[in-house]
């Protein structure tokens, strides 16, 4: 799986990719493309990179930054040109200017990192010689010519032309032919060079991509994750960005999450608004970005590695397919269950399953997937506002409103019984006091009966 294929989950990663700094269009597309790391072997080199730019970024003056990012900025996409390199194709005048502009590029940017002692963290080869090909002169100028010293019978022709106007087509017809013959062995000597300036082009992408996700992690309060390794996920003070955000734009405090799990299911209750989706959408985020190498929006964070990520949140009609909620919600949970029964490590994320059914039927299917799934081999985080048998799952209960106010902590609980708070909530929303009443009325009736 690429980045690029998960970038719609409504967990919010487009948001944290939107918010990522890049300076190229190549840095952007080779980031998408780049497939999400499943070896802790991987993750841990990953991460050893983006701790040293952390610190770089960290060390060095804001205008030394702005530096690099400016150089960056001349990364273009020349994988075509290269592959035509590698072809022995003979290329033109623009894919000779490539050429000389990725090499120059590239010179200056390792030159630029060495001093501050960043060249051995991402390797750029040497482009010397292919510079000393295409710029004959020595001007160091990211522009491309057939240059007089290419050829001394050129050098001749051109000024014939200048000196003898009237026989300017005959002599262009002679000079154009001495170009294309200039443009072959230009193209035959840098043949050789093709693997260098592909691997040049690769490394100014990783050198981009690495700057902006440390200047991120220093913009958002990002942390770095550890492994995992006793399989058991932690996190203490867990937020999502977006939402933080999205809060303080209105001068409201985004309340941070602890949260372990891993070991057994993992089932969290609570009142609608009580901030259940939220974590679940924190938790795939942050499962994501620690596989794909960013920062965690965490205080801290260890974190098991998977193979497949199931985050299956409700109300997802499938036009496509002309499936309802209820349907395409069926189909997601479903595909968890197989993919619970492969030899794969699992992290599965299920929101409020069944939540568009009639309340007994969806109890039902809720308590049964639970049974389904607690002998399995997965990690599973699954909410739900149904009041259920636990069955081996750990309860876990949003705090809930307390003193006036939602306190979105999680606890630990013995039984997964829902707290009744929707009239709570309604009242310190300002909703119609007589429709709260009468529901108040209403649910008292109904307990003295029972």
């Amino acid at each position: 799986m690429q980045l690029k294929n998960v970038i719609e989950s409504p967990c919010g990663i487009r948001y944290m990719l939107d918010q990522l700094e890049l300076q190229s269009g190549f840095a952007r597309r080779w980031l998408l493309d780049s497939p999400m790391m499943t070896s802790s072997e991987d993750i841990a080199a990953t991460y050893a990179v983006l701790h040293r730019f952390a610190e770089f970024v960290n060390r060095v003056e804001p205008l030394f930054i702005n530096t690099l990012n400016h150089k960056l900025c001349g990364l273009k996409d020349i994988r075509t040109t290269i592959k035509n390199l590698y072809n022995h194709a003979v290329l033109d005048d623009i894919e000779l200017f490539e050429v000389k502009h990725l090499a120059i590029l590239a010179t200056d940017v390792a030159q630029l990192l060495a001093q501050h002692g960043m060249a051995d963290v991402v390797e750029i080869p040497a482009l010397d010689e292919v510079i000393t090909i295409l710029d004959p002169d020595g001007m160091k100028i990211a522009t491309f010519y057939i240059y007089d010293s290419y050829c001394a019978e050129l050098k001749d022709l051109r000024s014939q032309m200048r000196q003898h106007p009237e026989q300017q087509d005959e002599l262009l017809l002679k000079a154009s032919e001495l170009e294309d013959g200039v443009h072959k062995d230009l193209s035959r000597q840098l043949h050789p060079f093709a693997t260098a300036i592909e691997q040049a082009q690769l490394a100014l992408a990783r050198i981009d991509v690495n700057t902006a996700k440390a200047m991120q992690m220093k913009q958002m309060g990002l942390s770095f994750p550890t492994l995992a390794e006793d399989g058991i996920t932690r996190y203490q003070a867990m937020f999502h960005p977006q939402v933080k955000e999205a809060l303080a734009s209105h001068g409201r405090d985004f309340q941070p999450v602890d949260i372990a799990f891993g070991e057994q299911p993992a089932l969290i209750t609570g009142a609608n608004m009580g901030g259940k989706t939220v974590v679940l959408k924190t938790l795939t985020l942050c499962q994501l970005l620690y596989q794909f190498g960013f920062g965690i929006p965490a205080a801290s964070a260890q974190i098991a590695a998977k193979d497949e990520i199931h985050f299956c949140i409700g109300d997802e009609q499938s036009v496509e397919k002309g499936l309802s909620s209820f349907a395409a919600e069926m189909k997601n949970i479903d595909a968890v269950i197989k993919a619970s029964r492969e030899n794969k490590r699992i992290l599965a994320l299920i929101d409020e399953p069944a939540r568009t059914t009639n309340p007994t039927e969806g109890a039902a299917l809720v308590t049964a997937l639970l049974k389904v799934l607690e002998n399995k081999d997965l990690s599973l985080v699954m909410t739900t506002h149904y009041d259920i048998e636990p069955g081996k799952a750990r309860c876990l209960r949003v705090k809930g409103f307390e003193n006036g106010k939602m306190d979105y902590q999680l606890v630990e609980v013995q039984d997964g019984e829902v707290p009744r708070e929707a009239l709570n909530i309604a009242q310190s929303l300002g909703i119609d006091s007589e429709w709260i009443e009468t529901a108040r009325n209403l649910l008292e009736t109904s307990n003295r009966h029972n």
